[in-house]
């Protein structure tokens, strides 16, 4: 993916807590589109193979979410974690792992993911059509930078980890801090 280039627009199928539903399962579908999350703001998205998953759920998803000051402090007013899984894993997910500053958002369709060219096949794994993992700095809805893991392809053997990881995104940002000020 490209720097300067504009996210697709997709409708995202969300599950959103409301207690006005009532009862033990007080949740309600919500629409949300790639403008609710993106428009207006500078905002770090990431994307993953499936939520708990060992890398997701060890390095990845709790290295954002313990870092998320620091990003704050360096012009992020967002991040976003994305998976093609659907609400209902993506929310219980979240809870799992206690996030109280990363939101996560369903591809459970992998409708964007596919847009995004990142759509691959990990049969191999059991996983069928998933994420490749990438992350990026998104500013109102343009790609500024860029940080794709190695070797995307269907089956691939591996699951590289470490271009995309948070301290990467950190440094990108320091420095581009470090540019601005001089």
């Amino acid at each position: 993916m490209n720097t300067g280039t504009r996210l697709p627009e997709v409708t995202f199928h969300t599950r959103v807590r409301d207690e006005s539903v009532g009862g033990p399962n007080p949740y309600r579908w919500q629409d949300m589109t790639t403008d609710d999350y993106f428009k207006g703001k500078r905002v770090i998205l990431f994307s993953l193979p499936g939520a708990f998953t060992p890398t997701c759920s060890t390095y990845q998803l709790p290295g954002f979410e313990v870092s998320f000051e620091k990003f704050r402090g360096l012009g992020i007013e967002d991040i976003y974690c994305m998976s093609v899984n659907d609400s209902f894993v993506m929310n219980k997910w979240a809870k799992d792992q206690n996030l109280k500053n990363v939101k996560v958002i369903p591809d459970g369709s992998g409708e964007f993911t596919r847009k995004m060219g990142m759509l691959v096949d990990k049969k191999n794994l059991g996983f069928g059509m998933r994420s490749w993992r990438y992350a990026a700095v998104v500013n109102d809805g343009v790609i500024e930078v860029w940080f794709e893991e190695p070797g995307l392809s269907d089956n691939h053997e591996e699951d590289p980890y470490g271009v995309s990881a948070p301290e990467t995104l950190l440094q990108y940002l320091e420095q581009k801090d470090i540019e601005k000020a001089a």
